[in-house]
Order: structure tokens, then C-alpha cells, then sequence
């Protein structure tokens, strides 16, 4: 039985199921089109899929991952093998359940066969705009083709002939004989086979006729056993379709679909669309930008795979679409980063600190808390040396009231370290400061400063010595509006020009540049980081910012 706690409305059908005998254990799938990169809301429906078959593990379900590659004009084995990585990374697996739409064509095929012999489809050579007015509209009922009521046996033929290649593309389809005036327009004698002379990924020349996605994915379904096929709500007025596919044809099992609502999040588009669209044309680095939504990208930008699935699952499954707000998922990895991240110190902006009061070649090392929510784990060692980078936010020759950094005459610690005061400072010809002088107070590290004097608070630090100079990316959100698509200028209109910025000179402790590609940790009173998946190296360590200690943009909105 499952989690009674997960019995949202889709796992309630699949109990009922269970309940009166309709199968014996849910088989579900994942029905990606390899034509780009699974997103943010694939995950959900990954969750989902994959997450009924593991709650049901014990009765022999399981979830199949199946790529839907019908459409060879846009299909990649790039993106095959970027769906099976994040799939496994995010924590699920297909096993041996591993299905290709392109492995049963001849099924497709026999299929539609059967449809022509019956009555039930017609070859149309009329052009799409032709086919397109005849079929009407929600107010108009649609216009028989002059191929409609040609016999099974001219179609069979020309059927033949579109699969021998002897016609253009473009110049004929199969369609199926339903419906014309029927109000869902999807039954209005759909299309259902096109012409395609575009190599496919798979299966080479071998076709030159392919399955449209409404044919294809009932079919696939039954060939597959599936017991329950969970698509998100655009595809609940295909249902009527799918249906009757799945009567008409001769087919070894009898799938139902349910649909669910998608994710949608503010401040983000999910058209795959309109995320090749930023690809191909520059807007973005790539599908893995940490700024795109997709799972590569979220990934690179240090998301964990658990705070993911956490926040997919938190969602919930609904029946009626609505927006999440984006500050949900990045509390979720915030909530997770907080509790698993290491702490480490990086200066992002520096500025040289240097404490007069000890002797050129002053070492020493000191305690720094490795992570304060989980105690276990201790300390490590960190060395003070006479001349430090701070951050220049941290230090103000004329502080506002409540700064509780460092100025002059004024006490802090150095994090793990001593109490210091300000004694002096440098400022250029435009009035920055260039260089602070302080005084250790003895016996500070570990302990309070001598009474009369107030420690203000503590500032993080890296050694002028062993520092190491790092590039740090400032990751924000993509779009500056919460509801880019609903832009009257278009979703490229929204973008955040802000939405990265590139610091090259931070300094960072050595511990930082010897980590291991996609480490994550929190940069003590910054933020949280990923060491960059492809880019950081030791000589070259680079670091992108997962997200902040809190979220900025509630406080920017209020």
C-alpha cells in the first residue's frame, strides 16, 4: 500500500485500481521526446512515474523510461543521453525497462493499416493550409476532404507508396476517418502519419514515414502494458484520441491516461520552445546555464538532487493548473544546502587587512566550525597570517547606525580567530579605501574581548598569503517579471540584465581550490556555491552561487 500521507487524487486512482483487481501491481512511464533537455517540470512528472513504481516496489511495478522519437527533424542522441543522466542523477532508474517508440514502427504501421482496411483512415493529399481551414472551428463544423471517402483499397495503396518514398514531403498524410463536426477538434479527422525524409537518429533512412505523437502514444502504451498513463492537463482534450485509438486498433493491452496539472513557477518560462529559442540564439550559455530551468542547469548551478525531488513532491498533484512561486523551490535547496554544506570563507570583493601588532612572518592556526548544524562534525584548522583579505562591504570609514563591521575604533572577530580593532586606514585618490590596519587583542581567539571593550560581531577572512585568486559567478534569476510569457513585448522582453555577474579577482582559502568539481558548501555570511561542474579547476577554481542566506527579491518586493 502506499504512503497514505503521498494519496494525492492520481494515487488514489492507482489504489482504487489495485483495490478492485483492474492490475496487479502499476506499471507507469516516462515519455520524454528527445528533441532537448528535461526541465524542472519533467521532474515532477519524474517524481510522480517513478515515484508510484518505487511505492508499489513490492507487488513488481516498475516505471518505464521510454524516448517518444517520432519526430527525426529534431531528435538528438545528445539529448538521449542528457535525459538518462538526469533522470539517474535525480535518483531514479528504469532498470532493464528502457523503450524506444522507433524500435516498433512496424506496430505503428501494421496499425494504421488496420484503420484503412476498416474504413477508419484516408490518405489527404491537399496541402496543410487547405486541411487546416476545411476542419473548421469551436463555432464551424469541418469540411470533408475530397480523399475522404476513397476506398480501402486506393488508400492501402497510396499508403504504400508514401512508405516506398514516392511522394514529396509534405505532399500527402494518413488521416484518421473520426469525427468533423465533433466539438473537440482533435477528433476531427486528425492527422496521424507524415512524410519525413530526415534521418532518423535510431533508425537511419530505414522510414520515410513516421507516427504522429496522438497515434504513436496510445499505441506505445499498450504495446507496453501500461497501466497508467499520467500526462499533464494540455493533453486531457487528446484523451477523446487516444481512446479511440486505442478501440480501433489491434492492441495487446488497454492503457487509460489520467491527467494531472503541470509546474509552472514565476519568474520562469518551461516552453521547450522558447529554452531552445534562448539557446540557439545566445541569450543563455547553453542548456546547463545555471540560469535555465532545466536539470542540467540547475544541477551546475549547485541544486541538490534532493532538494529537487523535496520540492516536487511538496508541490503536490493537482487537477487544476496554477503558479508556484520560484522562492518555494529555492527555499528547498536552501533549507538542504543549510543543513549539509560545509562552511569555507571566500573573500568576493577584497580588501587587505593588515594587523600591525604581530611580526612579519605571524602564523597561527585556528578553529573554524566545519558546519554549526551539525555539531558532530567538529572543526578545522585554518591559518591566521599578519595580512588578510576582507570583504570591502565589511569595513566603512563612516558607518550608518546598527553596522556592526568593522571602522575605526570599532571591535570585531575575525571568524575563528582574534577580536581586532581598527587603527588606520588607506584611501586612493577618489576616496576608496584601499587598506585597513588593525591590532589583534590577545587572547581573544576563543574568548571574549577584556571588559570596556564591545565585540560588534564577526567577519570572515582569507589569508593574504595562502589565498587563492578564483573567478565567482553571481547566479540570479533569469526574468525580472514573475510572469515572463504574459509580457505584451514577448518572454525575451523580461529578461534580467542582471542576472549574472562575473567577479574575477575573489580570493578564496586553499581548501576551496582543491576541492572536487560540483563540491558545495556555503561561503561563510554569502551565500551558498557549487565548485563549477566543468570550469573549476585547482589552478583556475571556479565557483557559482546556488543561492543566497535569504531570499533577497521578497525583501527587494516588499
Amino acid at each position: 500500500m502506499a504512503n497514505e500521507e503521498k494519496l494525492d487524487f492520481i494515487r488514489e486512482i492507482v489504489a482504487k485500481d489495485l483495490a478492485e483487481g483492474v492490475c496487479k501491481a502499476p506499471i507507469t512511464r516516462f515519455p520524454p521526446e528527445p528533441n532537448g533537455y528535461l526541465h524542472i517540470g519533467h521532474a515532477k512528472a519524474i517524481c510522480l512515474d517513478f515515484g508510484i513504481a518505487k511505492e508499489y516496489a513490492h507487488l513488481g511495478a516498475v516505471c518505464h523510461l521510454r524516448f517518444d522519437d517520432t519526430n527525426p527533424c529534431k531528435e538528438d542522441i545528445e539529448f538521449v543521453n542528457s535525459i538518462q543522466e538526469d533522470i539517474r542523477w535525480l535518483g531514479f532508474d528504469w532498470g532493464e525497462h528502457l523503450y524506444w517508440a522507433s524500435n516498433i514502427f512496424d506496430f505503428y504501421y501494421d496499425c494504421a493499416v488496420h484503420l484503412i482496411r476498416k474504413g477508419l483512415a484516408y490518405v489527404d493529399e491537399q496541402d496543410r493550409e487547405t486541411m487546416r481551414k476545411q476542419r473548421g472551428d469551436l463555432h464551424t463544423p469541418g469540411t470533408p476532404s475530397p480523399f475522404r471517402d476513397s476506398s480501402a483499397e486506393e488508400n492501402l495503396a497510396k499508403f504504400e507508396a508514401m512508405k516506398a518514398g514516392k511522394y514529396p514531403e509534405g505532399a500527402a498524410v494518413l488521416r484518421a476517418k473520426i469525427d468533423l463536426a465533433s466539438s473537440n477538434m482533435n477528433m476531427r479527422d486528425p492527422v496521424i502519419y507524415r512524410i519525413s525524409y530526415d534521418s532518423h537518429h535510431n533508425t537511419g533512412t530505414s522510414w520515410c514515414i513516421y507516427p504522429m505523437y496522438d497515434f504513436a502514444h496510445p499505441l506505445e502504451d499498450a504495446w507496453e502494458h501500461i497501466t497508467h498513463s499520467l500526462c499533464t492537463l494540455e493533453f486531457e482534450n487528446h484523451r477523446p484520441l487516444y481512446d479511440w485509438v486505442i478501440d480501433n486498433c489491434p492492441v495487446p493491452s488497454r492503457p487509460k491516461q489520467r491527467e494531472f496539472s503541470r509546474l509552472n513557477i514565476t519568474y520562469t518560462v518551461m516552453s521547450k520552445r522558447k529554452l531552445r529559442q534562448m539557446v540557439e540564439e545566445g541569450y543563455v550559455a547553453g542548456w546547463d546555464d545555471p540560469r535555465m530551468p532545466t536539470i542540467c542547469g540547475m544541477r551546475r548551478r549547485g541544486y541538490p538532487a534532493k532538494a529537487i525531488v523535496d520540492f516536487c513532491e511538496g508541490v503536490g498533484i493537482t487537477k487544476f493548473n496554477g503558479n508556484t512561486d520560484v522562492a518555494r523551490l529555492e527555499n528547498a535547496v536552501r533549507s538542504e544546502l543549510n543543513e549539509h554544506a560545509e562552511r569555507r570563507m571566500a573573500v568576493l570583493k577584497p580588501l587587505k587587512l593588515i594587523l600591525t601588532n604581530v611580526p612579519d612572518d605571524f602564523e597561527e592556526e585556528v578553529d573554524v566550525v566545519i558546519n554549526p548544524e551539525k555539531p558532530e562534525l567538529g572543526t578545522r584548522k585554518v591559518t591566521l597570517t599578519r595580512e588578510v583579505w576582507i570583504d570591502k562591504d565589511d569595513f566603512m570609514v563612516e558607518p550608518p547606525k546598527k553596522y556592526k563591521r568593522l571602522s575605526p575604533g570599532v571591535c570585531v572577530r575575525l571568524r575563528g580567530g582574534y577580536c581586532i580593532i581598527a587603527t588606520g586606514h588607506e584611501l586612493n585618490s577618489t576616496g576608496d579605501v584601499t587598506e585597513v590596519r588593525a591590532e589583534i587583542i590577545p587572547g581573544t581567539v576563543g574568548a571574549n574581548p577584556p571588559e570596556g571593550i564591545k565585540c560588534k560581531g564577526a567577519i570572515h577572512w582569507v589569508s593574504a598569503k595562502y589565498g587563492v585568486r578564483a573567478e565567482v559567478r553571481l547566479y540570479d534569476r533569469l526574468f525580472k517579471d514573475e510572469a515572463p510569457d504574459a509580457n505584451p513585448d514577448g518572454f525575451l522582453a523580461s529578461l534580467n540584465a542582471e542576472s549574472l555577474t562575473v567577479l574575477k579577482d575573489a580570493m578564496v582559502e586553499p581548501a576551496l581550490a582543491a576541492a572536487p568539481n560540483e563540491f558545495l558548501c556555503q561561503f561563510e555570511r554569502t551565500g551558498y556555491f557549487v565548485a563549477d561542474r566543468y570550469d573549476h579547476s585547482p589552478e583556475h577554481p571556479v565557483f557559482n552561487r546556488s543561492v543566497g542566506l535569504r531570499d533577497s527579491w521578497a525583501k527587494i518586493n516588499k
